[in-house]
């Protein structure tokens, strides 16, 4: 049986549990090869090497594209860098290769970052194509990092492991994503080895420009397809729950066990990532099997996701949502009977490269609810240009979300959960599918919406 597992930034930087609890070192009954690792970057690198993504805080590339001092920012990553390496020197990590690996790396990079600045600075190419090939080069750095110190630490504690460099580092060849991939693991023997790859994968289309900061994913994904594996396993930090721990407390929370690829997409669409949607894409079309796992809880089998699965009981698994969202309600008394009213909107949307999360119409009103950090006054302005009423509102969106919620009265209850606490529906969808429904409600009333629902819906009913 062939693996493909990823390994999250927080749970890299915990190492020792990486150990014990995944690769299941020095366990001889559980540890076994067949298996191939995509790593992260340790937790907090590729913030200092971007951005950081929580706060936007300017990292090696955003003062390399404002041209500020990124050069003393590359010293002190490098002091991080090292400093990490120090930390797993107990674990066996060869502090002298290790240093010496990235040292060499990182000095490459500033090479090749000042001879973009002063290509830039010529004035001869287009400033946008440089900065592109600047953040491909600076976000491979981390996985790099980690990679070869896995490696080097399964090794000296007598682990046959390979480290895959996808990088393409100092590789002038134009390889594909997909090429990249076939040729770093054509003729290798997964029997007898752990592979650990980057994940991070250089390739002609720039992975980096397409997916950004879910790239890790993405190469998860594709060298899943390509080696044709059995089972994908994603360990994060966290379990699959029933509502977002930090919101309602872990022992509130009820672990999902099954689930399908549906429920996945739902759950991206508003922020609560399983998996980058596109990195599922090809695993459900090829037929593989995903599983999360919290490193930290390793006995516990986790979420399975598969293509076809319904529950077998009709219930809702997930409460999730965002209060980062607003509506924009667009009222015109001549949109009753007209065909097409709403495409000029979305024409609109487009333009402005804005995707929607949820939208409610009704005769003459049609209700949209987008990210509020993609919302620009340009945009607003545009839509009141060219209809009668147009009104913006900050709110909240709840998601009722399962692979199998059909049966009459579960919308009721929900309805009458958020009543009973006093919480008013502003709008409501639910697709013929019905995988997920979904609420708009006062953004104050957010949390207490998660908690009540989580509760009565949940972990009072094993049915609804």
């Amino acid at each position: 049986m062939l693996t493909v597992e990823k390994i999250g930034g927080t749970s890299m930087s915990k190492f020792q549990d990486v150990l014990q609890n995944i690769i299941h070192y020095p366990h001889e009954k559980e540890f076994k090869y067949g298996r191939v690792f995509v790593v992260s970057a340790y937790g907090g690198i590729t913030n200092m090497l971007l951005e950081d993504k929580k706060t936007k805080d300017a990292g090696i590339y955003t003062k390399f594209i404002q041209q500020e001092d990124y050069e003393n920012a590359i010293d002190v990553l490098t002091e991080k860098l090292i400093d990490t390496n120090k930390e797993l020197l107990s674990l066996g990590l060869d502090l002298d290769k290790a240093n010496d690996f990235i040292t060499k790396r990182i000095n490459q990079t500033k090479t090749y970052l000042n001879s973009m600045f002063e290509v830039i600075a010529s004035g001869y190419v287009d400033r946008k194509s440089i900065n592109l090939a600047a953040r491909e080069l600076l976000a491979s750095i981390g996985e790099a990092h980690s990679a070869f110190n896995t490696v080097n630490i399964l090794q000296n504690n007598g682990i046959n492991a390979k480290f895959v460099d996808l990088t393409g580092f100092n590789d002038p060849s134009h390889l594909t994503i997909d090429e990249r991939i076939i040729k770093s693991f054509k003729s290798v023997d997964f029997n007898k080895n752990i592979l650990v790859a980057t994940g991070y994968t250089k390739g002609t289309e720039g992975i980096m420009r397409e997916f950004d900061r879910g790239y890790s994913e993405i190469t998860f994904s594709k060298i899943a397809v390509v080696l044709k594996a059995d089972e994908a396993i994603i360990h994060k930090e966290f379990h699959l729950s029933s509502a977002d721990p930090q919101i309602v407390g872990i022992e509130n929370t009820k672990i999902v066990g099954n689930t399908n690829y549906d429920v996945t997409d739902q759950l991206a669409d508003v922020g609560m990532e399983a998996i980058h949607p596109k990195a599922s894409k090809p695993l459900e079309k090829a037929g593989i099997s995903l599983r999360i796992k919290n490193t930290f809880d390793p006995l516990h089998p986790g979420t399975l996701i598969c293509k076809d699965y319904i529950g077998k009981d009709s219930k809702i698994e997930i409460i999730t949502g965002s209060d980062k969202v607003l509506v924009c309600e667009i009222h015109d008394s001549s949109m009753v009977g007209e065909v097409g009213f709403d495409l000029g909107i979305m024409k609109i949307f487009e333009e402005f490269d804005i995707s929607y999360i949820m939208k409610a119409t009704n005769a003459n009103s049609i209700s949209v609810v987008l990210w509020e950090d993609n919302i620009n006054r340009t945009m607003i302005n545009e839509i009141k240009k060219k209809f009668k009423t147009v009104i913006t509102k900050e709110v909240a969106v709840i998601c009722l979300i399962g692979s199998n919620i059909s049966k009459p009265g579960v919308l009721a209850k929900a309805v009458n959960v958020l009543a009973k606490n006093k919480i008013n529906v502003l709008c409501i969808s639910q697709s013929l599918r019905q995988v997920n429904i979904q609420f708009v409600i006062e953004r104050e009333c957010y949390i207490k919406a998660i908690t009540c629902l989580n509760e009565e819906l949940c972990l009072n009913n094993n049915n609804c």
